[in-house]
């Protein structure tokens, strides 16, 4: 097969769909990678992947551009004599999606989590509601289209509005984790019990993951005196309206309430080196950060919302607190300090769920079959509520 995945960022192609792509080649398929231009479109063409620019701006709204990109896509497309094109968010799925159609060529589309226009309360986002929600219904519709979900709130969400039939959605967890790279401490890596517990969260710089809260949890629990470390890993993202300025990220260091590394390279060392990983966010597709972790062993503390519930069962293998709610973060933070036998109990909990759900190459094989039945014409069963009420998988 020939095959075109696009997404909104060269990072995004590189840090969760490196592993598809690789899959994919090695599995003899041809595979093109399209994003707008950034640094990570050179580490993918270390790989040995193909990967060209697109003239795409995210935050965009003027229709001669957007027309324009649309244009280049379906001239890309029709050039690549693409099988499958398989586009990542709301934008680029949509976008995909239209230029596949308008070429003959399947869809495959991956809507992870539902973004700014779905989640903020602007203007803005509110205005373009019901504009993406109609794109979205020319795009994803026909028998040559699957939608991929990361979770069962997605699910409702799109058969409520049907914006595509059931029988075309395929639930799969996320992008997948190489559970040979993300490990547990072993004994030699045991930290000073004195030493303060170090609270990570991992993320874009965004409102919307929960850094506000994250940051009074910490003032909370400073206050009283806890010997505790926060520490904030990731970099705004300058293309997303919900993005927190690098000043406020840099004040908040300043006054020592959390360390700010910026971006973190080795995420292996940074979870390893944690004691409990936070994700405090308002809604995901299925956070990778909080899967990495769990393979790492970590204990969990993550929101009650769509994305995140699918990853931590509470009590379980983590902790669940309500959305917006710094007070009851710092309750959980202070719930696994006071007692750390849950926090290992939790840990080697979640550990054991991530490596039988989330290891890279049961997702890859998943997302495989995706293409195979869309060009080669095997078949794969819409999902079947009734079968769980919690794993998303392939029926």
């Amino acid at each position: 097969m020939k095959l075109i995945l696009f997404a909104n960022t060269d990072w995004y192609l590189y840090n969760f769909r490196r592993s598809l792509a690789l899959g994919a080649r090695d599995a003899g398929h041809d595979v093109l990678l399209v994003s707008p231009g950034g640094p990570h479109g050179q580490r993918l063409l270390e790989l040995g992947l193909r990967w060209i620019p697109a003239p795409m701006e995210r935050r965009s709204l003027n229709p001669v551009r957007e027309l324009a990109l649309l244009l280049w896509l379906t001239r890309l497309v029709r050039a690549e004599k693409a099988d499958v094109v398989h586009g990542f968010t709301i934008k680029c799925a949509v976008y995909g999606a239209l230029a596949a159609r308008l070429s003959g060529a399947a869809r495959v589309n991956a809507v992870v989590g539902m973004g700014y226009v779905f989640l903020s309360d602007e203007c803005t986002a509110r205005l373009l509601r019901p504009v993406v929600r109609t794109l979205m219904r020319v795009a994803l519709g026909g028998a040559r289209a699957r939608l991929i979900l990361q979770n069962l709130d997605d699910f409702a969400f799109f058969e409520k509005r049907g914006i595509t039939r059931s029988s075309q959605i395929r639930l799969i967890p996320g992008s997948g984790v190489d559970c040979a790279r993300f490990l547990p401490p072993t004994g030699s890596q045991d930290r000073d019990p004195h030493a303060p517990m170090r609270i990570v969260l991992a993320a874009r710089m965004l409102r919307d993951k929960g850094i506000r809260e994250f940051v009074d949890a910490a003032q909370i629990l400073k206050a009283e005196g806890r010997a505790l470390h926060f520490v904030l890993a990731g970099t705004p993202d300058p293309g997303n309206p919900a993005a927190i300025p690098d000043e406020t990220l840099r004040a908040w260091q300043e006054s020592g309430l959390v360390e700010w590394p910026g971006h973190v390279e080795d995420m292996p060392a940074l979870l390893a080196g944690a004691d409990v990983v936070v994700l405090p966010s308002y809604r995901e597709g299925l956070p990778k950060s909080l899967i990495e972790a769990a393979v790492c062993g970590r204990p969990l503390i993550t929101t009650d919302v769509p994305g995140c519930r699918e990853v931590v069962t509470d009590g379980v293998d983590g902790l669940l607190i309500p959305m917006r709610e710094a007070g009851a973060l710092a309750r959980a933070v202070a719930r696994l300090q006071d007692d750390p036998d849950l926090a290992r109990r939790l840990g080697e909990a979640a550990r054991a769920k991530a490596l039988a759900t989330y290891d890279e190459r049961i997702v890859v094989g998943q997302m495989l079959e995706v293409y195979r039945e869309l060009v080669g014409g095997s078949v794969t069963k819409g999902y079947d509520r009734s079968a769980s009420t919690k794993s998303a998988a392939i029926a």
